[in-house]
């Protein structure tokens, strides 16, 4: 898209630029036009805009959105557990060392390569080229419930939602040593590990807060606990990082718990169990679940 120019009038006065663009470009969400101005591609009055900046009638707006880029990612006939899918959400149960979206190192074999060759055209393109229809992740060892969407309304309709906290998230979990407290909260602001770019950690600076609530579900052998959490947030390895904080690490998590595992894993014992929220066509509440895979009940039988 060739540059555009943007005349501020009265209506619009003292409304933020992110909204203002939004609402100027529907077809755009507020975040994305939040990154065009982060990448200085708004001028007001001819210098690079803020987001947080208030708009004045008379302002000048030179936009230069990008052009929209040529999707590279190739489609793969990948089998996906599919738990639920309508004509704007699809429901995956995703398998554990499966990676949601590409990234350097990992551009096919993906959630999202598998979703290419399911949905053909049919997936949202807010999160751009590599990421058509994620609206958030699990980590590659972790398995269970994501949701991608095949509309940008549905993507949004969505995304806001988990911007308010508002959708129901339950993981289970095997963790190390015995939990007295059947249940407990672990608040502590999340963000890059200062040392270690690829860690994560509690209580750094610009660290983002999080709040994650744990409920004991059985005792094993008294050097395990079996667990249940109720994300209230969605930070990067938010259960992992809180739960390793309390001097619980997650069972087979070598980043944040020990580097050996007594048992033959791959990763962390974490599985995304349940899923909730107002479905974007509908306006009702909907709640899927994914089963516990194999692996996870064989541990559970042996450790009982």
């Amino acid at each position: 898209m060739s540059a555009v120019t943007i005349t501020i009038q009265e209506i619009d006065d003292g409304k933020r630029l992110d909204l203002f663009m939004a609402e100027a470009f529907p077809e755009q969400s507020r975040s994305y036009f939040q990154k065009i101005i982060r990448e200085g591609r708004i001028l007001v009055n001819g210098k690079a805009g803020k987001s947080g900046y208030k708009v004045a009638m008379g302002d000048v707006l030179s936009v230069d959105l990008p052009q929209p880029q040529e999707l590279s990612i190739q489609p793969e006939n990948i089998p996906l557990d599919i738990l639920y899918e309508d004509e704007d959400i699809i429901i995956i149960n995703k398998p554990k060392g499966m990676v949601v979206h590409p990234a350097p190192g990992h551009y096919s074999g993906t959630v999202v390569n598998a979703l290419l060759y399911h949905c053909k055209d049919s997936l949202s393109g807010i999160n751009g080229v590599l990421r058509p229809g994620i609206v958030h992740r699990i980590d590659k060892d972790t398995t269970g419930v994501i949701v991608a969407c095949k509309n940008d309304h549905a993507h949004r309709c969505i995304a806001e939602q988990l911007k308010k906290h508002s959708i129901t998230r339950t993981y289970h979990a095997i963790v190390l040593h015995r939990i007295k407290e059947k249940e407990g909260t672990v608040e502590g602001c999340i963000g890059r590990h200062p040392a270690d770019r690829k860690k994560m950690a509690v209580n750094v600076k610009n660290g983002k807060d999080a709040v994650t609530h744990y409920r004991v579900l059985d005792e094993l052998n008294g050097r395990y606990t079996y667990i249940s959490c109720e994300l209230e947030t969605g930070r990067t390895h938010q259960i992992r990082v809180h739960m390793a904080s309390i001097g619980h690490p997650v069972l087979g998590d070598t980043v944040y718990g020990p580097a050996k595992c007594p048992f033959a894993l791959e990763g962390q014992t974490l599985h995304a169990k349940t899923l909730g929220f107002v479905h974007p066509s509908t306006g009702n509440y909907v709640e899927f679940d994914a089963p516990l895979p194999p692996y996870f009940q064989e541990l559970l039988k042996k450790l009982s």
